[in-house]
């Protein structure tokens, strides 16, 4: 039979907002948590470090459309979480992370693991916030998912003190022994007592009378008109324009649980269309209006251009990427967002999803008028493709990046998930692989953060249970979270991992020395990390011979399929096909 407590309370409001998953690092502090979802039917996935828990909570919430959920334990749980918060907080990713932390009544007393979560909660997300009674816990857990997804989307952070959690008897033993009052004789512990047992009291039977809430804008009616007005604008504009360009960025698809809606209307609308972030795969492998390559050249050409949920920052060279004479329109969630670094002609502050689908809804399909303009970006698109494949190069000692990418995106099957994490391989990757799907692209975002893959491959693979998941690591990244193989093996799941070995952080070593002459601090080793995926319960393959490529691909898929975990190690011949690619 169940235990109730305030864990319980927690469970059932995830319950009745169809949470599937809590990812988690185990604690004291939050057990509770993790035995109410298992008795509610929510599956609690243990992860082997908080931010890979945290980042599985962010790829479910990316590829579902509802909030993912975290749960980790107080001070190093909580302090290890938060690059992983701080990079769903930058890619507008909604979640609702707990926090374990001390007593109510022991904190800043020193007592274990016991720091000032909420400063340093509050900078990395929508609204931090405690909670210091029982009858608090489920309106602040019901606040915190309407705070998630409201406005720009983003993380939310519940603090939750231990002693809330756990049931009232076993607290109040708690309170007594560690007061040393179990018996008490004196006048001093009599009234320690009797405050302890006050205490007791208020939190768990005092009613929940209010909370700490940010305040959340509100879409009122004339905003709606006017908004309705500006897609009119932008119709017109369309109409007009002889070289259109749409650019769609991650925010086009936050709080998105069906995407074809979308990629219908995109497609509707015909213009030429280059996908970022999360949006990349709406228009599914290939599509006649999307274009993956000379993106900048286009937009210097372009007289309108629409820029959907992306901001203008160092991907549109901070605005100054789009031609002067360009009519520019910005739609985006976020006010800010919409004239940082560029102002556009007209800019639209709503979910550019809903947007794209009104203007499709006034303009309609285009017909032929964008003909000659769509010939000459396809020349480009069609020569760049050229491009690229004559720099691969076969017939060498180990295997060739672009080669080895060429085949995989041969072999990938049509459900596939990808998962990018890393620097120069990955990069390469994204120039020839094609997502096959919406919502089946997984990068870190505009952090740029790396070591996302492993938590990343563990939310997408509870997501996605019959789909190929693909983890697209470097070297230098797979470390971070290559350990999270156990996680797989233990849950029953079966990403393939790829790991590009070349024995450096390429992407920083290949400029580094030639700019300032020396590869100090860049250099790795070819680590056997196909062995150490085998040591974490997973199946780990070695390709360093090209015509065993094809091969082993095919050999990763089939362990995959059978449900094992499996890691192939890549070992890399050189390649300058990045040169100069260092972003700051």
């Amino acid at each position: 039979m169940a235990v109730s407590h305030g864990g319980s309370i927690i469970a059932e409001v995830l319950s009745r907002h169809g949470v599937p998953f809590v990812y988690t690092l185990c604690g004291g502090h939050i057990s509770p948590i993790l035995t109410g979802a298992k008795a509610r039917g929510i599956k609690v996935i243990d992860c082997r470090d908080e931010r890979n828990a945290v980042f599985a909570a962010d790829a479910t919430a990316r590829m579902t459309g509802r909030p993912g959920v975290a749960a980790v334990t107080a001070g190093p749980g909580v302090t290890n979480a938060m690059t992983a918060l701080k990079n769903a907080q930058m890619a507008q990713t909604p979640m609702v992370l707990f926090g374990g932390a001390t007593a109510t009544v022991l904190r800043g007393r020193g007592s274990l693991q016991d720091i000032d979560q909420l400063s340093l909660m509050r900078p990395a997300t929508k609204w931090a916030t405690t909670v210091s009674k029982v009858a608090d816990l489920g309106p602040t857990v019901e606040k915190a998912f309407e705070v998630a997804t409201s406005g720009v989307p983003g993380p939310v952070f519940v603090e939750v003190p231990v002693d809330l959690l756990y049931p009232e008897e076993i607290v109040r033993e708690w309170y007594l022994k560690e007061a040393g009052v179990e018996n008490a004789k004196t006048l001093a512990q009599r009234a320690l007592r009797l405050y302890l047992k006050g205490h007791l009291y208020r939190q768990f039977h005092v009613p929940h009378v209010g909370l700490d809430l940010p305040s959340l804008p509100v879409l009122d009616l004339p905003k709606r008109l006017v908004t309705d007005a500006q897609i009119s604008k932008v119709a017109d504009a369309v109409r007009k324009a002889k070289r259109p360009a749409l650019v769609i960025g991650s925010q086009t698809m936050v709080n998105c649980s069906d995407a074809q809606p979308l990629a219908d209307a995109v497609t509707t609308l015909g213009m030429p269309t280059w996908l970022g972030g999360t949006g990349r795969g709406l228009l599914g492998r290939k599509s006649d209006i999307q274009f993956r390559h000379k993106r900048g050249k286009a937009l210097k050409e372009a007289d309108l251009v629409i820029v959907a949920g992306f901001p203008f920052d160092f991907r549109m060279k901070y605005g100054l990427a789009i031609s002067k004479k360009a009519t520019v329109v910005a739609v985006n969630l976020n006010p800010e967002e919409l004239r940082k670094n560029r102002k556009p002609e007209i800019a639209v502050n709503m979910n550019a999803g809903e947007f794209l689908a009104g203007l499709a809804r006034e303009v309609g399909a285009p017909g032929q008028r964008w003909a000659e303009w769509f010939g000459t970006l396809r020349g480009r698109e069609e020569a760049r493709d050229a491009e690229i494949a004559g720099k691969a190069e076969t017939g060498r000692d180990l295997v060739d990046p672009i080669h080895f990418f060429q085949r995989l995106e041969e072999k990938m099957s049509d459900d596939a998930v990808l998962v990018a994490d890393g620097g120069d391989f990955v990069a390469t990757a994204a120039y020839i692989l094609r997502p096959r799907a919406p919502l089946s692209w997984l990068d870190p975002g505009v952090f740029g953060t790396l070591g996302v893959g492993g938590g990343f491959a563990v939310g997408a693979s509870c997501v996605r249970p019959d789909s190929e998941v693909w983890v697209i690591w470097g070297d230098g990244s797979s470390a971070y979270s290559i350990a999270e193989f156990d996680t797989y093996a233990r849950h029953g799941l079966a990403p393939i991992g790829v790991v590009g070995t070349d024995a450096s952080w390429a992407q920083i070593a290949r400029d580094q020395t030639v700019i300032l002459g020396d590869d100090v601090g860049t250099g790795l080793l070819r680590t056997a990390y196909h062995d150490v995926a085998e040591g974490y319960g997973g199946k780990g393959l070695l390709l360093t011979d090209e015509s065993k490529i094809d091969e082993t691909l095919e050999e990763a898929k089939a362990i995959s399929a059978e449900g094992k975990p499996v890691l192939i190690n890549v070992h890399l011949a050189p390649s300058d096909f990045r040169k100069g690619s260092i972003s700051i």
